[in-house]
């Protein structure tokens, strides 16, 4: 294949990409009032091959973003209610009993877990035992069972909603799998006009109801797509010194790391940036990432992954603030 041609399939490709999920978040937007940003990191997610973490008070439309999603990309979906008596095999699936022509034998009856788009909803008021039944899940693709491992279907992807932590009756994520979380996004409350668009649309006669735009197996040739753009050294250079400044004993960091610090973001968080920077420049219709990238999806990637020290969780000081400081230490180059 010649350059230009070369070029002009690169072109083409971005260019269907973009209006794919264009029209994605467009028919999200009529059941999804406002939370531009908070959509746009759900996709993210989806296209990075990651899973989601979305915080925020009850009632804020967590659960209907979820759902909205499945629904337009036509994928299977599934809900798992977190509670505290909620146990591992009441999500991955457990073997049965079953006759078969007077004989008995063992059936694998398969969970919730077994979809492609699974919300598991409020996770953490479960204990920490059943909130790690999904770590092979969202790590492998794959849950185990009697010895039997079971590949799940793909896509596959992971939305979680928590309460804030200081409300009762929760439990704190474990590390281990909050770093298996592609973004954490903060969901906040609607604004005065937004509220007002709620009730029109949730209070009349009829209510909208989502379409599917692109079909599932689209979602995987997106994934493909997101590998293939390019990475200066320049630019990943940047990314690894930003995450490196989350170590308080690295040499990057800045004060209120050195300070606050206890742990910084791992390696994972790192690819988390990268492939988040790569698909915000095919959002924005370039097949090149920017710096400008890497400081728009640091904090999503990266807040849940900082483990603050026993001063910082005494100061309240938030991952956030961390880690503002951290994008303008950072010299480009």
């Amino acid at each position: 294949m010649s350059q230009v041609a070369a070029a002009v399939n690169v072109e083409s490709n971005v260019s269907s990409f973009t209006a794919d999920l264009r029209r994605l978040r467009e028919e999200i937007g009529t059941m999804i009032v406002g939370q531009e940003e908070i959509v746009e990191g759900v996709l993210m997610c989806l296209l990075g091959g990651g899973h989601a973490l979305l915080e925020g008070v009850p009632g804020l439309g967590k659960t209907m973003l979820v759902r909205t999603l499945a629904d337009t990309i036509d994928a299977n979906f599934s809900r798992i209610q977190f509670t505290p008596d909620l146990m591992p095999a009441d999500i991955v699936g457990t073997n049965v009993i079953v006759e078969d022509h007077g004989a008995k034998r063992f059936e694998f009856q398969k969970g919730p877990i077994f979809a492609n788009i699974v919300l598991a909803d409020e996770i953490n008021r479960a204990t920490p035992k059943t909130q790690s039944a999904l770590l092979e899940a969202m790590s492998e693709g794959s849950v185990t069972v009697a010895k039997q491992t079971y590949t799940l279907e793909k896509p596959f992807f992971v939305l979680a909603t928590q309460n804030p932590l200081e409300m009762e009756g929760t439990y704190p994520l474990p590390e281990a799998q909050l770093d298996r979380f592609f973004f954490k996004l903060i969901v906040q409350y609607p604004d005065k006009q937004d509220l007002h668009t709620i009730l029109d649309r949730t209070t009349a006669d009829s209510t909208p109801k989502p379409k599917v735009v692109i079909e599932k197996a689209r979602i995987m040739e997106m994934r493909e797509l997101v590998r293939r753009v390019p990475l200066a050294r320049q630019i990943q250079d940047y990314a690894v010194r930003v995450v490196l400044a989350t170590h308080p004993e690295n040499q990057e960091a800045t004060p209120l790391s050195k300070q606050f610090m206890r742990y910084g973001a791992s390696p994972r968080g790192l690819q988390a940036v990268i492939l988040a920077a790569k698909i915000r420049a095919l959002l924005e219709g370039r097949y090149a990432v920017a710096i400008d990238d890497i400081r728009h999806v640091a904090a999503p990637a990266l807040r849940h992954r900082l483990i603050l020290n026993f001063e910082g969780e005494a100061e309240g000081v938030k991952a956030d603030t961390i880690i503002g400081e951290i994008l303008k230490a950072t010299k480009e180059a």
